[in-house]
Formats: structure tokens, C-alpha cells, sequence
């Protein structure tokens, strides 16, 4: 009995200290722009949630769909119920991996790729993404602007407003690490 308490201690201290190679982002603004000669849509949320590891190299986001704000309700409305269908489809998610030989671990200015799977109207697809991430002054902040074709994500818009919405949509990604 003493021996599996020790063991559980030890493995709980690992996953803890494993864990603290992660950086939790203090602050996470994903916004989207659809431009088309009839008219521009956007929205944006504060609300994702996001983690680093530097070492690893690894990243991931998750944000709920719902939480995506627009200058007009019914707009945000039509975008839960009908496109998104946020009931069947609560978040979007990203996980993958910079691709490059950084050290983030250093002060400076990095331009980098990501490479993961995003998760968006539970379509799962493959995105390769150019980011900036910069650590200065303690904290890690990281810039990503990409376009998601709604195709992709098999989200379908009425013929009625199809010129309203673009087929690709710019996605900008901002998220902010303080380093412990």
C-alpha cells in the first residue's frame, strides 16, 4: 500500500512538473472579417483559452463559438443557429506545433510556422500557419492572420445571402503568455 501511495506521489509531482512547462495565455482575442462587395462581417471574442510550451513547441487553442461578439444581435444570432449551428458544434479548437528551430526561451522577434489540426463545425482540418510570437519584457506574444474557406468546414450558406459572406474568411489570432 505505502509503495502505490509513493508511486501515485511521484506521478502526480511529474504531471505537475511537466505542467509547468506549459504557459497558460492571460489574454486571447480571436476575431474573423468577412469583406464582400455587399457587406463586412465581423466579430470577435476575448474568451479562448490557450496553451504553450516552449520547449515543446507545442500550442493550443480552444474558444466557444457562442462567445463571438458582433456589432448586431440578430447577426449573431443568425451566425449560432444557422451557420455555425452552435448547439450541435460549441468550439473550435487548434492544436499543433511551430515548426522551427527557436528558442523562445530568449528574448527576440520570431517569425514561425505552425503546423495542427483546426477544429471548426466538427470538421477537423490540416492548416499551415505563418505566426510571429515575441518575448520581451516576460511574456511570450504571438500574432497569427489565415484564412479558413467555409467550404472546408462544411458550413453552408443560404443562397438568400450567399454575396453577403465571403467563401474565405480572415481569421486573427492574438494571444499573450506571461513567462513564470
Amino acid at each position: 500500500m505505502k509503495q502505490k501511495f509513493l508511486s501515485l506521489v511521484c506521478l502526480v509531482l511529474m504531471s505537475q512538473y511537466s505542467f509547468a512547462q506549459n504557459l497558460t495565455a492571460t489574454s486571447n482575442t480571436i476575431s474573423f472579417f468577412s469583406k464582400t462587395p455587399v457587406e463586412d462581417i465581423e466579430a470577435k471574442t476575448s474568451k479562448a483559452k490557450s496553451v504553450l510550451n516552449p520547449e515543446s513547441k507545442g500550442l493550443a487553442f480552444k474558444v466557444g463559438i457562442a462567445s463571438f461578439v458582433f456589432p448586431n444581435k440578430l447577426m449573431q444570432e443568425h451566425f449560432n443557429e444557422n451557420y455555425m449551428e452552435t448547439e450541435k458544434f460549441p468550439n473550435a479548437t487548434f492544436e499543433g506545433s511551430i515548426q522551427d528551430n527557436v528558442d523562445l526561451k530568449k528574448e527576440g522577434i520570431y517569425e514561425v510556422t505552425v503546423k495542427g489540426k483546426l477544429t471548426i463545425h466538427g470538421v477537423a482540418k490540416d492548416y499551415t500557419i505563418k505566426a510571429t510570437i515575441a518575448n520581451k519584457s516576460g511574456k511570450l506574444v504571438s500574432y497569427s492572420k489565415f484564412k479558413v474557406a467555409l467550404k472546408d468546414h462544411n458550413i453552408e450558406v443560404p443562397k438568400l445571402v450567399v454575396k453577403n459572406i465571403a467563401e474565405s474568411i480572415d481569421i486573427t489570432v492574438n494571444a499573450v503568455y506571461e513567462i513564470k
